[in-house]
């Protein structure tokens, strides 16, 4: 089930955020995650999350900030059987258009991307890391 975040689940998401950027950004000191990590706490109640819950467990979630996607983040228990597809699938309904940023050397996450219709519009260096990213479009 896909629903709205709810207040109490704060930490909950934070940690499933940390765990998850660290793993797939290996090549990102684990230091520059844990150093945004209360700025990005900071920033959820101006974003819209939704949670991807099953059996009464998050999985995984979905950040926006009205059409940019801040991320999606799933379990490690729980990538690759489609909780990510479906928490894209559920804010492409709403939307007409969707962009984001993700790194390039994060392979996985730009297929992915790729394979639901997303285009590269930018290379870009992010100036936080020095890593390449991709900005990235996607519209019905």
């Amino acid at each position: 089930m896909i629903r709205k975040v709810e207040q109490n689940e704060t930490d909950l998401v934070m940690n499933i955020w940390l765990e998850t950027n660290v793993k797939a950004h290996d090549f990102i000191e684990r230091s520059y995650w844990e150093g945004n990590f209360e700025l990005v706490k900071e920033m959820l109640p101006d974003s819209e999350v939704f949670v991807y819950e099953q059996n009464h467990i998050v999985q995984g979630f979905i950040g926006l900030m009205d059409q940019y996607i801040a991320g999606i983040f799933v379990k490690a228990d729980g990538q690759s059987k489609g909780i990510g597809k479906a928490l894209l699938n559920y804010v492409m309904e709403s939307h007409s258009e969707l962009s984001l940023h993700v790194y390039k050397k994060n392979i996985r996450a730009v297929e992915f991307y790729v394979r639901e219709g997303f285009d590269v519009v930018k290379v870009q260096v992010d100036e936080n890391t020095g890593e390449v990213e991709l900005a990235m479009n996607w519209a019905k």
